[in-house]
């Protein structure tokens, strides 16, 4: 019996490194949980172009919104575990979001991790007219004025509707979190004045405060970034509490051949050690993942680290 199993694990093994060898042979597709123009999208299509370039068959993105992001990841989950979809999530969609929605028709085990392919800093941004101009100000105006004030984020489970929670409970005021489809239609509202503020990351915010169309208020990173160096970091604000260092990282559907998910692996390290991404990712105030960072194994320790931590955060779900 023990020989038979071991060798059909060599025939398992072998069929998988076959399988590896031809792939791809057609366009991939990378689902994207969010609205066009967001973090992730942004992310996404960088990585995607040099990830096509690296594996020699295009990397297409499909946006699907809904449900913070658990709507795709339904859909990833239903996929063909053969290599041809794939898609980028955060602490929102691949961690957070077990807690927020819990008749859910995927869990953690339906994804297999393929790596880490970026790392983004939480911003919270006011829209420019706002009366307060700092966060002690904002936090005063907050407590002033219970329940008032509204923050824009791309939708309960989204890794910017963490960042709604952590400043929140941080700041210890109550605000009312308002989500969208996407981090981008929460921008535009912010833009026209609609809404107070959002939570955002740099990546998909920070043009919008350097062309001064929204006031930046504070960055939950421990050093400001280069992108917008007048922007006080949490501590320099005097909210140490705020931390908003997020994640973004590539999976696919369980069964996925080791083989395959390896050579997706391959292809996203190239992709984000060309130079094209690295000087985005610099202009977009995010970064590259440190080479320790960037395994399969890596990814789902992370994942498997943030699923217990954000269900403690998120006790009490938003209404």
């Amino acid at each position: 019996m023990k020989a038979a199993a071991l060798a059909a694990a060599a025939l398992l093994a072998f069929a998988s490194s076959a399988v590896a060898q031809d792939y791809p042979t057609r366009p991939i597709t990378m689902i994207v949980p969010f609205a066009a123009g967001g973090t992730s999208d942004v992310i996404a299509r960088i990585v995607a172009e040099q990830m096509g370039a690296a594996l020699g068959q295009p990397v297409v993105n499909e946006n699907v919104a809904g449900a913070g992001g658990s709507t795709a990841l339904a859909r990833a989950a239903r996929a063909e575990p053969d290599g041809y979809t794939i898609a980028i999530g955060n602490a929102g969609t691949n961690a957070a979001t077990y807690a927020i929605y819990p008749k859910l028709s995927f869990a953690p085990d339906s994804f297999v991790a393929v790596g880490m392919v970026a790392k983004t800093f939480g911003i919270i941004a006011l829209k420019k007219d706002f009366s307060a101009r700092s966060v002690s100000d904002f936090i005063a105006y907050a407590k002033a004025n219970p329940g008032k004030v509204n923050l824009g984020h791309a939708g309960v489970g989204s890794s910017n509707y963490l960042i709604c929670k952590v400043f929140v409970q941080a700041a210890g005021i109550d605000a009312t979190l308002v989500g969208y489809r996407g981090a981008a239609p929460a921008l535009n509202d912010l833009i026209g004045g609609q809404i107070d503020g959002v939570c955002d990351s740099a990546t998909s915010v920070a043009q919008a405060i350097q062309e001064k169309l929204v006031l930046g208020l504070v960055v939950g990173s421990n050093a400001r970034l280069p992108s917008l160096p007048d922007l006080p970091t949490a501590e320099e604000a005097g909210l140490p509490a705020f931390e908003a260092q997020g994640w973004n990282g590539l999976f696919v559907p369980k069964g996925t051949p080791p083989a395959i998910v390896a050579k997706l692996n391959e292809a996203a390290r190239k992709a984000i050690a060309t130079e094209i991404v690295q000087k985005r990712f610099r202009d977009l105030s995010s970064v590259t993942p440190d080479v320790s960072e960037q395994t399969p194994e890596a990814l789902q320790a992370v994942v498997s680290r943030d699923v217990p931590r954000f269900k403690a955060l998120l006790q009490e779900k938003e209404k």
